[in-house]
């Protein structure tokens, strides 16, 4: 949902976190990509915790596999010269409550909390015009973004198997940062259970019933190539985020026929089997066809459109999440160490891609997420110092 331009006071906060528990605020957060590992803990199961400081943030491959619940938040800084001490600040804060020992958890336990910090071109720009991350998204069809929902300064990330964490992490950060920060919008979610794919993986239904995210970085190697930030120093350990929030339209793909459905995907919908054939873990055979001469992956199939080997790109470590306001639809976040990853596979989709025409994007971001922090080096001190 929208928020409005003012930083609402602490009161507001804590309003708007009663309000949302006593509605019993049920979100999503686990990666979409296939994630070693057993299936989620169930409710009566304890979450191990997640360290909090590390080469890398939390909250990207670790835990595995991933919380069920995500509240993203995107704000703009007052001046961009808050942004060194903020982030050092909320670095601080995230450790407290990681470890439980802050008091504005209100006395829940952290469980597996995990906070994921990211900042957006503005900021990057500022301590280095060739930066990663110093590139805006560029527009693309299929959008209908009002401004506050486009760009932005922050990204703040918050992952829990509790959901009634979510928006109280959510207001101890945002009044840390006090007066420094305006949030532009915020969008809680949830992901589908997972399904085994094979190799000890799991991944997730999206909202639309197919299994979601089967091809990733799964591998150490693969995370290496095409997942972390290699350099410069001041962004080593990072990745760059990409965040769309998409309304999709259930009834009209509900209507098709489930040999429709997965023509539109290209992969069986109750077993994620590629439609030309193997085991859900076997890529799919694009040049395979039917005696009559059909592709048996369709040529405007989104498992074709978007295969990176087509689209001439590295892996993205994609996660998706079903949502219910401001309608129903489904967010989107993907993480990738070179920006041209996702802006070169949405654009080959454009072309024809037979799933784009039952979504309409309605908020979009990409962010720096930065490298990983501790007691000696603060959440942004390598980037701004």
């Amino acid at each position: 949902m929208h928020r409005a331009d003012q930083h609402p006071s602490r009161r507001t906060f804590l309003d708007v976190t009663g309000a949302m528990v006593a509605a019993g605020l049920t979100a999503g957060c686990t990666s979409d990509s296939a994630q070693p590992g057993r299936h989620a803990p169930s409710a009566a199961a304890t979450p191990m915790p997640v360290p909090a400081t590390g080469r890398h943030q939390a909250g990207i491959t670790l835990p595995q596999p991933a919380q069920p619940n995500l509240l993203a938040v995107v704000a703009d800084l007052a001046t961009s010269a808050a942004a060194g001490p903020l982030l050092a600040e909320l670095g601080q804060a995230i450790r407290t409550l990681a470890a439980g020992t802050d008091p504005r958890l209100l006395g829940l336990p952290p469980g597996d909390l995990t906070v994921t910090v990211g900042v957006g071109p503005r900021l990057v720009r500022t301590a280095g015009a060739t930066l990663p991350g110093a590139a805006d998204l560029p527009q693309f069809s299929r959008e209908r973004i009002a401004p506050p929902a486009r760009g932005g300064d922050l990204l703040i990330q918050i992952c829990a198997s509790d959901p009634l964490l979510l928006p109280v992490v959510a207001a101890a950060l945002l009044d840390r940062a006090g007066d420094r920060i305006h949030e532009r919008w915020r969008q809680s979610a949830r992901r589908g259970t997972n399904a085994p794919v094979g190799n000890g993986l799991t991944a997730p239904r999206n909202p639309l019933g197919f299994i979601d995210g089967i091809v990733g970085p799964h591998t150490t190697a693969e995370q290496q190539r095409d997942l972390w930030l290699a350099g410069p120093p001041a962004v080593a350990g990072g990745t760059l985020a990409v965040l769309r929030r998409m309304e999709l339209d259930l009834p009209r793909f509900a209507a098709l026929s489930v040999a429709e459905q997965e023509a539109v995907f290209g992969r069986r919908r109750a077993t994620g089997v590629p439609l030309s054939g193997g085991t859900i873990a076997t890529n799919p055979e694009l040049g395979a066809k039917t005696p009559d001469g059909r592709y048996l992956v369709p040529a405007d199939a989104h498992v074709r459109r978007a295969n990176p080997t087509v689209v001439g790109t590295g892996l993205m470590l994609r996660r998706s999440y079903s949502t219910d306001e401001p309608a129903p639809g489904l967010l989107f976040i993907s993480f990738q160490n070179d920006l041209r990853t996702f802006t070169a596979t949405l654009t080959h989709m454009e072309t024809s891609d037979a799933l784009l025409p039952f979504t309409t994007t309605t908020a979009s971001a990409t962010f720096l997420i930065l490298p990983g922090f501790d007691r000696q080096h603060p959440l942004g001190s390598r980037l701004f110092g």
